[in-house]
């Protein structure tokens, strides 16, 4: 039986799981591991042929990068968008069409040989796009799992870089009612939709409105 690792802890992450497990089950041993887990303890346990990181926050070490294959799901058009928050930057950048990459992990920041890569479109709720992420993540590891892929190297004179996003850059302030668009604000609630910390506007005595959902005139 072939061990596979799968890392993850967001919903959306789960859910690719699931749909591995029930697919992989008879002729895959994959074990789920999710935040607060002992990686390295279960990388020693079970000595894997493949350890995948889908929706995974933290920095893996050196040494379990460098010896076995680690494979990273990124929901980006690799190179462009590397680092944190790719969804929400691309949405909030006017991007209409991203990508699903799987890459082989090496020291530097989404910088690794890309494996699988496949187009998705941006429309709809931030749920809708997450849906179609875990559709094309199933099977693009379903690939890999049967090795039906070929490595690319990613070339870096195309690349670029955003870091993640954090709760502060949610605010809406007034005066970027003047200087964006409704379609640029329509767009930033819909990158910070649940479960990412929802635009808020800071009204009197410090209290918060809060944004979950907004329409613009020229919404399809």
């Amino acid at each position: 039986m072939r061990n596979i690792l799968f890392c993850g802890y967001r919903e959306w992450s789960k859910e690719i799981f699931k749909r591995l497990d029930s697919y992989t089950k008879k002729v895959v041993n994959l074990i789920h591991i999710t935040k607060g887990d002992d990686l390295k303890k279960s990388v020693d346990e079970h000595s894997p042929e493949f350890i995948f990181f889908v929706g995974w926050s933290w920095i893996i070490d050196k040494d379990i990068i460098e010896n076995y294959n680690c494979i990273c799901l990124h929901p980006s058009p690799l190179p462009k968008y590397r680092g944190g928050s790719p969804i929400q930057h691309q949405i909030m950048n006017g991007e209409t069409k991203s990508a699903v990459t799987l890459f082989k992990m090496d020291e530097g920041i989404d910088t690794g040989d890309i494996l699988y890569q496949i187009g998705i479109n941006l429309n709809g709720e931030l749920k809708d796009i997450f849906d179609r992420i875990i559709a094309v993540g199933v099977v693009g590891i379903k690939n890999i799992l049967d090795r039906k892929y070929t490595q690319i190297k990613q070339d870096d004179k195309e690349s670029t870089f955003y870091r993640r996003k954090t709760p502060n850059m949610s605010e809406i302030k007034i005066e970027d009612f003047n200087n964006y668009t409704a379609k640029e604000l329509y767009d930033k609630v819909r990158a910070l939709q649940n479960p990412y910390p929802n635009p808020f506007i800071i009204c009197k005595n410090g209290t918060k409105l809060f944004f979950e959902r907004v329409r613009s005139d020229d919404e399809k």
